[in-house]
């Protein structure tokens, strides 16, 4: 058995099923928790900060991508209308 830090609910928990640094959520109050201890179980509130950033630079990623695959389209049409090439 595990207490959750935010809520005090008691979670179950086994020490043999969990390693230190997995995340749990809590049932009660659903904050993401991290096993900081196996024997016995400690739990700390999971830092959400990394993931959020993470997900930050992969949108922007996203963005510069279609900008430059509207580039590319863009030249892709010219080409296939053909005007450059008809003389």
């Amino acid at each position: 058995m595990a207490t959750c830090p935010e809520c005090d609910a008691e979670i179950e928990v086994d020490e043999f099923d969990v390693d230190k640094g997995d995340l749990i959520s809590c049932p009660d109050c659903g904050t993401n928790l991290e096993v900081t201890g196996t024997s016995p179980v400690e739990l700390e509130p999971a830092d959400d900060d990394d993931d959020d950033e993470d997900d930050d630079d992969r949108d922007e990623e996203d963005d510069d991508f279609e900008e430059e695959g509207d580039e590319i389209d863009e030249g892709d049409d010219e080409e296939s209308n053909g005007e450059d090439w008809e003389e």
